[in-house]
């Protein structure tokens, strides 16, 4: 099923800490918006420490969305956030309002924006297990050489996002770069949700 165009979205994003939500809170009090988060930390419940998650007196009254909705003990990952996200989305702009994203997670963002093919690669906790040994050097050198063009973009720091990269090219037998690549879309093909 494809999903139409729309018209206008407003994305708040910027570093930790900068007052993205409160930004969001002003632009939604005057457009008339409904603010979806896209924060990878606060779509978890039980976890508003630390987090910056707003909290229901700093919402004034504004509608928001995909706040505390996952388990801590599940995984949540940008595919699924952006199945959520595209559903309110249509929500929102079917009740006539201008939907809000706050992020958060860059990468999220993207996911949903440009509409980035994500891998069906299930977490094979095995694997990971035997990854998680390594140190970031050895799985950096491990994911150039197997897939040099992700190794060219990813925080060669974040040990999570190095492990994934690897499960995804083992799992698939293909690089992962091939699903993450801006390549795929322009701005002008921009399509929320695309097909589902």
């Amino acid at each position: 099923m494809k999903t139409k165009k729309i018209d206008k979205i407003i994305i708040v994003v910027g570093p930790t800490a900068s007052g993205k939500s409160d930004l969001a809170v002003k632009i939604a009090k005057k457009l008339d918006g409904e603010i979806i988060s896209a924060d990878s930390r606060q779509i978890y419940r039980e976890m508003d420490i630390g987090t910056g998650k707003i909290t229901a007196r700093e919402m004034k009254g504004v509608p928001h969305y995909l706040l505390s909705v996952a388990s801590p003990k599940t995984e949540f990952n940008a595919a699924k956030f952006k199945k959520l996200a595209v559903r309110k989305i249509e929500e929102i702009i079917n009740r006539k309002k201008t939907p809000i994203i706050v992020g958060g997670t860059g990468f999220w963002i993207d996911t949903l924006v440009y509409g980035f093919p994500l891998p069906n690669i299930k977490a094979d906790k095995k694997l990971r297990s035997e990854l998680e040994k390594e140190d970031l050097k050895k799985l950096f050198k491990k994911l150039a050489r197997i897939d040099p063009e992700r190794a060219k973009t990813i925080d060669y720091k974040n040990k999570r996002r190095l492990i994934r990269a690897l499960e995804i090219a083992v799992k698939s037998g293909e690089p992962g770069s091939r699903f993450n690549t801006k390549n795929y879309y322009t701005r002008s093909e921009m399509n929320i949700g695309g097909k589902k």
